[in-house]
């Protein structure tokens, strides 16, 4: 992962230090949101026996990326400090 290096030139540490709290809230605010999403079996069994699985292993992967992000923007964050 390429970190962004604090110089004279370059955005000041503070401002790349905020920028990337903002982003890492509004990423957990996503994760909230999604895991409220319904997926419960009432909503797919008319689609098959496999359906409901599938749908709630999609929505695994959906946090899981959004997770991910998260653990990035921490990441870069403890470089940058």
């Amino acid at each position: 992962m390429m970190i962004p290096t604090v110089h004279l030139n370059g955005t000041g540490k503070h401002n790349l230090l905020s920028e990337l709290e903002t982003a890492y809230a509004a990423v957990g605010t996503a994760i909230d949101a999604l895991r409220q999403v319904t997926v419960h079996g009432r909503d797919y069994y008319v689609q098959g026996p496999h359906a409901y699985g599938q749908a709630r292993t999609e929505m695994d992967v959906r946090l899981d990326a959004l997770r991910a992000v998260q653990d990035d923007l921490l990441a870069m964050h403890t470089a940058i400090q």
